[in-house]
């Protein structure tokens, strides 16, 4: 059996080689589905590391496989996400992007450092744990459909099963060597809104001469605020929803009406049911809005992730485990998020743990938030999100010593 202190340890012996993994990976940063470097270098160091991998999964994803003793016992996912975003970095520190107008401003390349972390050490302790540890890195997870997705359709949850899976994902707003866990339900199910509205255009002088879709716009956005968005509907149905357009093209002038206007937006939610339903009265609401002002509109749903569950009793255990190696102290619980993650897809299909790893310090002033260009984690953080992956998958493998809480 394995002690925490023995983990512990390893993980901060690894620290000088997480920096170095990491600082990579933020230098050279690739958009999703595009990460065929990063898969690159991914497959080097698990070489390195005597790890078999089969690449190429979508292109650039990679599945890799530990096996322990008796590896048919129980299989243990750990999935990490590889993409970056369109985001120019504004930070000056040695590890900058070097890809103009490309940053790892969501922390996924401390997602792949911390697995790559992981898979090291349960690799060099594999004679000591039974089962099999399954590695998933993940291109996509920015992009609809979504990496996961596309993954799962590619049939990375069998051969063999998977049992259970075991994700984490940064969190600015707590501080280094703090972690989060919530139990059942967690984040929403996505989906864009792509509206256009069409009116009749013309000279903003002559108004008798033109249907202005500017106000018919205004109109169904009024009409959705009130139908979905009002205090006392949300009262009702109680169902966490968010319907919110972030961007309005109208390619007028001082005066000029515009003949079309476009909107995009999107719908978060955390009942299926009720998104379905969502969908029909909102595309009904739109259109019968738009025609009672003299218009029409289109209405096109990018059907996204679905909303993340984490299996309440694997999610138990693994705060457990976090308590015994962080010190209750180290282990908080987290509120629902409107935020999404295509990790929902794989929560929907196997029972599954989506934890926060705190990467904030207040006192260094690194608390810029996630998808914003200064965005940065205290890198202290890389060892305990090495550690806790590792303990956390050699907990539910049943290879960990028992101990109390500290």
């Amino acid at each position: 059996m394995i002690a925490a202190t023995s983990i512990r340890k390893a993980a901060a012996s690894y620290f000088q080689e997480a920096l170095a993994i990491r600082s990579h990976l933020h230098q050279y940063p690739e958009l999703s589905f595009q990460e065929f470097k990063t898969a690159a270098y991914i497959q080097e160091k698990l070489k390195a590391y005597g790890i078999p991998f089969t690449a190429g999964i979508v292109e650039t994803g990679i599945v890799a496989i530990i096996e322990g003793k008796n590896p048919a016992k129980r299989t243990v996912m750990l999935r990490g996400d590889m993409d970056a975003l369109p985001i120019e970095e504004k930070n000056e520190v040695p590890y900058a992007s070097r890809h103009k107008g490309i940053m790892h401003a969501c922390g996924h390349d401390v997602h792949t450092t911390c697995v790559l972390g992981a898979a090291k050490l349960l690799n060099d302790c594999k004679e000591q744990w039974e089962g099999t540890v399954k590695l998933l890195f993940q291109p996509g997870e920015e992009l609809l459909p979504g990496g996961a997705r596309l993954m799962i359709e590619a049939g990375v949850l069998e051969n063999p099963q998977v049992n259970v899976a075991i994700a984490q994902h940064v969190f600015p707003s707590m501080e280094t060597g703090k972690v989060g866990f919530r139990s059942g339900m967690y984040m929403a199910s996505t989906d864009e809104l792509y509206l256009t509205v069409t009116g009749k255009g013309g000279h903003a002088a002559m108004p008798a001469e033109y249907t202005n879709p500017l106000i018919i716009t205004a109109h169904i956005l009024l009409a959705i605020e009130k139908q979905f968005m009002a205090p006392e509907v949300l009262a009702v149905h109680q169902i966490p929803t968010v319907i919110a357009f972030g961007k309005i093209e109208g390619a007028g002038a001082t005066n000029v009406i515009p003949s079309e206007v476009k909107l995009e937006g999107t719908f978060r939610t955390m009942n299926e049911p009720w998104r379905k339903e969502v969908h029909n009265a909102l595309t009904l609401l739109v259109e019968k809005t738009a025609r009672e002002f003299g218009g029409t509109a289109r209405l096109e749903i990018g059907h996204g992730y679905p909303f993340l569950v984490n299996d309440e009793s694997l999610t138990l255990r693994c705060q457990r485990a976090a308590e015994i190696y962080l010190g209750r102290e180290n282990v908080e619980e987290l509120p629902l998020r409107m935020t999404a993650e295509d990790f929902a897809f794989i929560s929907q299909k196997v029972p599954s743990c989506f934890f926060r790893l705190g990467t904030g310090n207040v006192a260094r002033g690194i608390t810029a938030g996630v998808h914003t260009s200064r965005f940065d984690i205290d890198e202290n953080a890389l060892i305990t999100g090495v550690g806790l992956m590792t303990w956390l998958t050699l907990s539910e493998l049943g290879a960990t010593q028992g101990g109390d809480v500290l």
